[in-house]
């Protein structure tokens, strides 16, 4: 067969590319547009607590895929996709205009219009990690990691967004005589919240008309479910076979197995409970736990004393670093176990040092140094580009297992981010073990 124009495949990386970008970009765009909400809702700075909580029960959308997937047998992963899909944007389009809505409920004013919406895009995001994942599996591996550059981008491009909007900033008065200052000056935002949804609307709706784009681009993508790329999907890349055989990857088929049949769920279960993918499974849910859980929850904790300049450049940096990870993966892949768990072992370090200076806030080590700031910023970096590079790699590895095997990597996605998110709530929303200094003050003055 001879091979597909260049123009195809870069087309076809770049429609890959904005599919992924809509999976969570409804959630991250929340989350970077609490400093201007919080202004207006009447539950304040409690309300990413709220948040968090919807964030977690989100995962009933699984519970909604695995009942249709019960329901709806071999029906592929289409019509569950451009259901997430049409939640997300209908959502985003309603919390332009509903967000500052209020209502009285047991006695108090609460945003049940914003509290609402978030859990419908919540519930829409859990879900495409177990729609958008499988549907990949009929698209050779290096789809994948284009998949994964477009998820990096649903966080980077809300941040820019929120960067350009001008959230949070503010001006430190001179310090009078008497050594106390006064209030911050914050300045108002350049656009309103309503604008910044819409323009995450925006970003939802080309995700989902390059879904449409993909379908068209790639007529013989199969209704019915099947364990590796279809015949006619093989032209979309060069030296597909090449490739699959370089991969080496642990859920590769059986030889003797004919092309688009299905195996048995007996030989799937074993494949997947085997050490190897087992191993990969496990490191993805960790990694996720860490990353979409454990250090979100203590990010301003970490960056905030070392000023605003700093949390603003981690935030943007470590979201940039996800889609560079994803780039670094297309070109290099580490499939070796020991070299995976030890890239991990260096993002924990890089997370453990960050933690400590979570728990250390408002007072962590050089905060009025330069290199304070310098090593906060860089290990943010590090340890979301390590970890992301890790998931990745994991998930390609797990590629040729399938639909079967992308469905589990979405499952260990999804449990590890849940698990993150619960272990980390108690401790910053109930028994506060952790502080953060005020603005414009020095809390470590003698």
């Amino acid at each position: 067969m001879a091979a597909p124009p260049l123009g195809r495949l870069v087309l076809t990386h770049l429609l890959v590319a904005l599919f992924g970008m809509g999976s969570w970009a409804a959630v991250n765009g929340m989350w970077v547009e609490l400093p201007v909400v919080v202004k207006e809702l009447p539950e304040g700075w409690s309300l990413p607590s709220y948040l968090s909580v919807l964030v977690a029960l989100g995962n009933l959308g699984l519970l909604v895929v695995t009942l249709w997937r019960r329901l709806a047998r071999g029906k592929g992963e289409r019509g569950p996709i451009q259901v997430v899909q049409a939640l997300s944007v209908l959502g985003a389009a309603l919390l332009a205009q509903l967000w500052h809505q209020v209502a009285t409920v047991a006695g108090q004013r609460h945003s049940v219009a914003f509290l609402t919406l978030a859990l419908v895009l919540a519930m829409a995001c859990c879900a495409s990690n177990v729609t958008f994942l499988p549907f990949l599996s009929c698209l050779p591996p290096t789809f994948l990691r284009s998949f994964f550059l477009g998820q990096g981008l649903s966080a980077l491009l809300p941040c820019v967004l929120a960067l350009v909007q001008g959230v949070g900033r503010l001006e430190c008065p001179p310090a009078p005589s008497n050594g106390t200052p006064g209030p911050p000056r914050n300045f108002p935002e350049r656009f309103p919240a309503s604008t910044f949804f819409w323009a995450l609307t925006a970003l939802l709706v080309t995700s989902a008309a390059a879904f449409q784009g993909l379908l068209l681009l790639l007529p013989s993508t199969p209704s019915v479910p099947t364990e590796g790329p279809e015949p006619g999907l093989r032209g979309v890349a060069p030296g597909v076979d090449r490739e699959r055989v370089e991969e080496a990857l642990p859920l590769q088929e059986p030889p003797t197995q004919a092309a688009g049949t299905t195996p048995s769920p007996e030989p799937e279960a074993h494949r997947l409970l085997s050490a190897r993918p087992a191993f990969l499974l496990g490191l993805l849910a960790i990694t996720n736990a860490l990353t979409n859980g454990v250090l979100p929850a203590i990010q301003s904790f970490s960056c905030l004393p070392y000023g605003r300049l700093a949390y603003h450049l981690a935030v943007v940096l470590g979201s940039t670093a996800n889609p560079l990870a994803c780039f670094l993966a297309m070109g290099v892949l580490c499939r070796s176990l020991a070299g995976l768990s030890g890239l991990s072992l260096l993002g924990v370090l890089f997370g453990a040092y960050l933690m400590a200076l979570a728990v250390l806030s408002p007072c962590p080590p050089l905060v009025s140094t330069t290199a304070g700031p310098v090593l906060v910023v860089l290990s943010w970096v590090l340890c979301q580009g390590l970890f992301s590079y890790v998931k990745v790699a994991a998930s390609s590895l797990l590629h040729q297992g399938g639909r079967s095997a992308l469905l589990a990597a979405g499952v260990a996605i999804q449990v590890g981010s849940l698990l993150g998110a619960v272990t980390m709530f108690p401790l910053t929303s109930i028994y506060y073990l952790f502080h953060s200094g005020k603005d414009c003050v020095d809390s470590c003055g003698p």
